[in-house]
């Protein structure tokens, strides 16, 4: 699980844990990663290991991915959540914020899959669940780099489930619309920065651009990672699965 630490990754490794899995967390923080892991260890009494990575740095991943499998063996799921976007119109998006976001969130899925894959194929068991967003479903104002690689996970997505379809290996993408995390809170800002209103006006304009009127939570998103990583669900390969409130 990379991005392991908090809001949406923390929930699914939660959700894992919760049916018996042995964890590892990846992320950027150390000491977040080793409170997660020792709360599903003292929650779920599962074997959980938490791992500093930067998934956009590739030797990072390769010491991650190895140190992961000397503690746990070869990877049956891997959940790739490692992401982020910074809102900008697309005049005002510089290569370096094009590469950054690209990077993390595309060439990032890219790397950690391929730690995983041989391993996967040879064993003839494994799921690969990519943590897209509506973004790869739908374009987004002012978060083209964004949209760009969300798309291009989407993508490689799909075009990995064909080449691994009746291999035991399924690969989905998991779609969560505006979610309880860092990243919905940079949109109300944005929208508060935008309209000089403040943020709890923001966050009302929001909700009420929602079907359901409401943000979805990190549970809910868990709760569909953890259904494509289940043994019966093997017919399910290559979907985006909107998770969203009905937005899409």
């Amino acid at each position: 699980m990379t991005g392991g630490g908090r809001g949406i990754g923390a929930a699914v490794a939660e959700a894992l844990a919760a049916r018996g899995a042995a964890v590892t967390v990846m992320g950027r923080t150390k000491a977040t990663l080793d409170r997660s892991a020792e709360d599903l260890r003292q929650r779920y009494g599962v074997p959980a290991l938490a791992v500093e990575c930067d998934v956009s740095d590739e030797k990072a991943v390769t010491d991650a991915f190895a140190t992961a499998a000397a503690a746990h063996g070869d990877a049956y799921v891997l959940v790739n959540n490692a992401g982020g976007g910074e809102s900008a119109a697309f005049m005002d998006t510089d290569r370096e914020l094009w590469d950054w976001t690209l990077a993390v969130n595309l060439t990032g899925t890219y790397l950690c899959t391929s730690r995983v894959l041989e391993a996967m194929l040879a064993a003839g068991a494994g799921r690969v669940v990519n943590i897209a967003s509506t973004a790869a479903l739908r374009g987004y104002r002012t978060m083209s780099a964004y949209c760009a690689a969300k798309h291009g996970v989407l993508g490689l997505t799909r075009a990995l489930a064909l080449e691994t379809a009746g291999r035991g290996v399924t690969v989905n993408a998991v779609c969560p619309g505006y979610t309880d995390t860092d990243l919905a809170q940079a949109a109300v800002l944005n929208i508060a920065t935008a309209k000089a209103i403040p943020k709890d006006q923001a966050l009302a304009i929001l909700l009420k651009s929602l079907p359901q009127g409401r943000l979805t939570t990190s549970a809910e998103v868990a709760a569909a990672v953890a259904w494509l990583c289940a043994p019966n669900s093997s017919a399910v390969n290559g979907i985006a699965l909107p998770v969203a409130g009905g937005e899409v």
